[in-house]
């Protein structure tokens, strides 16, 4: 099996945002349910790409027809929201890379989350021998050149990675691209990579 491996971020080390924060920046935006999230969610794609957050927010606002009060505070909410991670996932990272293992990051993140992120968790990103943001890139998955991009950089044809996603559709992209792609649903899914002779899970 290949010695490359290639994580997704949020849903798989990176936690995804609890019912409480949810809540918490519904109460600042002043809009609640199914067509805040669907907002959020439609205009998010540019945001991944390196849009800026007040032209974010704005395209929400925009979206929902409304007007937020404090943009600040939806932002900081927003950023605060993506910051915890899996204890059990970092200490996974930590024993592949301690195996010698080649570990890239290929994540859909927005800007301003980057350096709040890395700040806070750098020690184990270090680990990582590339880490390809879409805020960064200009693309984010399941454009196929996000993956061509995270395979470029890390010196390997995509056909030698191994790449663990949350997101069917990502894992469908990763495929054709020549990936091997598998969607994560637990850590105990990848206990097998930590043995002496990994096998395909």
């Amino acid at each position: 099996m290949s010695q490359t491996i290639v994580f997704d971020l949020y849903g798989v080390i990176a936690r995804t945002q609890t019912d409480a924060a949810k809540k918490h920046i519904e109460d600042l935006a002043g809009v609640a349910g199914p067509p805040f999230w669907t907002a959020y969610w439609d205009c998010r794609p540019a945001y991944d790409a390196g849009q800026s957050s007040p032209a974010y927010w704005a395209a929400v606002a925009d979206r929902l027809g409304t007007r937020f009060a404090d943009v600040p505070a939806l932002i900081e909410a927003d950023l605060d929201s993506w910051t915890d991670v899996d204890d059990r996932m970092v200490t996974l990272v930590t024993r592949l890379a301690d195996q010698g293992r080649t570990l890239g990051l290929l994540s859909n993140i927005i800007t301003d989350l980057v350096p709040r992120f890395e700040a806070k968790h750098h020690t184990w990103l270090d680990r990582f021998t590339e880490r390809v943001y879409s805020c960064e890139i200009g693309v984010a998955k399941p454009d196929p050149r996000a993956y061509e991009i995270c395979a470029t950089r890390l010196g390997v044809p995509p056909s030698d990675i191994l790449f663990f996603d949350d997101t069917p559709q990502n894992i469908t992209a990763a495929r054709k691209t020549g990936m091997t792609a598998h969607l994560f649903t637990t850590p105990t899914q990848l206990t097998p990579l930590l043995s002496p002779t990994p096998h395909t899970p």
